[in-house]
């Protein structure tokens, strides 16, 4: 292994989109935006998919105005076109989700502990208010949105966590409306609900309500989505709480070559403000087990037709022991030359650790340009050797970046960074 670069300061002294799903970075549309679809599910229709999401609260509007209904869609899971915000006039609309129980296209979302429903005749919108009901049977106040699509009966069941601690499940009927609760669990203060099936076993994924604050989310499963739903094992390894992210939709890809199981995470920033980003993942689900297993990549995507994973190349290392070291004035900095830029939006990864991402200060500087703090281009920065982010940098090969940290008692161990190829072929 090549040696490392030390930074220490102790207390002693194009074509836009994305190409790639990067969990904790970033994402941004094909018209060069930061995407904006929070607590979000997928719908799937033809060879296009829906993303729905809300748009993340603004701090100072205490009546959620800007929490409104966002669409996008995609043909690759990847490179996602912003379709608009197809009910204006509805705000405080929470992490809704997309269905077809008939010929009309519904989301779902929770409004003031209501769940309250949205129709159109295009799943583009525009969308019109419909129902604003508690759950039944108990009429029991409605939170955190989920969604499921059962193939076989053509059925679509509306999931949330809701008073009691009760996790329900209900089938939306086909005129709409919220029907009766299929099945429940009470295992204490769970939310954000997903499911999907594997092998003729129905995975339940949730989250224990911790706030914003990341936790390690379970899977529970039955045979049928009328229960009992039993275990509780977690996705993840338990220190990573979910690899820092909460569930908020899981879906299947049946592609010609295999099936994939995704896992859609929000990775929240206190209060859930802009600046949360994505955590998708992979996973598996264990017939014989009945476990559940996120697979970690901080770079993938799926072709939507096989089903097939793959993962970037890269293009070009550049190592710290060819990069130039300074410090001064109490900031430490690692200076990478002559490094191969396209003009336009380009992932990178900054291939660096430290202890604990939150005390260490780390920023990112292109060309002695500004100082941009790491945490701001991918949540998941420092959590391990690589922080896959996407940067501008000018056509050709004299630019420079610069990794730096400031901060006392703070240590970072930066081994290089690396150019990726962008060789997605839609």
């Amino acid at each position: 292994m090549l040696q490392s670069t030390i930074l220490a300061l102790l207390s002693a002294s194009s074509a836009l989109g994305s190409a790639w799903i990067a969990p904790g970075a970033v994402w941004y549309d094909t018209s060069d935006n930061v995407i904006d679809a929070h607590g979000g599910g997928l719908f799937k229709e033809g060879d296009t998919y829906y993303w729905t999401g809300h748009a993340a609260p603004v701090p100072e509007d205490p009546t959620w105005a800007n929490v409104t209904l966002m669409v996008y869609s995609s043909r690759d899971l990847v490179n996602w076109d912003f379709v608009g915000r197809p009910a204006q006039a509805t705000s405080g609309l929470w992490r809704p989700k997309m269905a077809k129980p008939n010929c009309h296209y519904w989301v779902y979302g929770q409004q003031d502990r209501y769940s309250l429903s949205l129709s159109s005749d295009s799943a583009a919108g525009p969308y019109t208010e419909r129902d604003r009901t508690r759950l039944p049977p108990r009429a029991y106040s409605y939170s955190d949105t989920g969604m499921f699509h059962d193939e076989a009966s053509d059925t679509w069941f509306l999931l949330t966590s809701a008073d009691s601690n009760t996790v329900q499940i209900n089938r939306i009927m086909r005129n709409g409306t919220v029907g009766e609760e299929v099945s429940n669990l009470r295992n204490g203060p769970l939310e954000a609900p997903g499911i999907f099936t594997d092998s003729g076993i129905y995975y339940l994924i949730l989250s224990a309500k911790t706030g914003y604050r990341h936790n390690p989310n379970k899977a529970y499963w039955a045979t049928s989505l009328a229960g009992p739903w039993q275990g509780g094992s977690d996705i993840a390894p338990p220190e990573t709480k979910t690899y820092n992210s909460q569930n908020t939709f899981d879906f299947t890809i049946k592609g010609s070559e295999r099936t994939t199981h995704v896992y859609m995470g929000d990775d929240w920033v206190s209060g859930g403000w802009g600046g949360s980003t994505y955590v998708w993942l992979p996973m598996t689900a264990d017939a014989e087990t009945k476990t559940v297993t996120l697979q970690f990549h901080d770079m993938w995507r799926v072709d939507p037709r096989t089903g097939e994973l793959s993962f970037p190349t890269t293009r070009e290392r550049y190592e710290s022991e060819h990069a130039t070291l300074s410090k001064a004035s109490g900031v430490a900095e690692v200076t990478f030359s002559e490094i191969e830029g396209t003009g336009s939006r380009q992932w990178i990864r900054l291939l660096y650790s430290t202890a604990d991402p939150q005390t260490a200060k780390v920023y990112v500087k292109l060309n002695n340009g500004s100082n941009i703090d790491t945490l701001t281009l991918n949540t998941r920065a420092g959590l391990g050797i690589s922080t896959p982010v996407q940067l501008v940098l000018q056509p050709g090969s004299e630019n420079t970046v610069t990794l730096g940290v400031f901060g006392q008692d703070s240590i970072v161990q930066v081994e290089g960074l690396e150019i990726l190829e962008d060789d997605f072929d839609v």
